[in-house]
């Protein structure tokens, strides 16, 4: 029965929320900065910055939730 681990809900709980945290923050300051010296940009560079920024708000928002509330419970 001593074969499976346990998993760490805390610590998976809070790397997941500052990836999150960094994925918006690069795509947001990534958006900023090729605005300002590159210019416009070509609409792949602007829809993966975009992206960066939506799944850094979900996984920021769904990582305390799942790894902190959810799988604790379910264990």
């Amino acid at each position: 029965m001593g074969q499976y681990k346990s998993m760490d809900h805390a610590t998976l709980a809070k790397r997941g929320f500052l990836l999150g945290v960094g994925l918006f923050a690069l795509g947001a300051l990534g958006e900023l900065a090729a605005h300002a010296f590159v210019g416009p940009l070509p609409g792949w560079g602007n829809l993966l910055l975009t992206d960066m920024e939506a799944l850094g708000i979900l996984l920021a928002l769904f990582s305390p939730l799942v790894f902190g509330i959810v799988l604790p419970l379910v264990e």
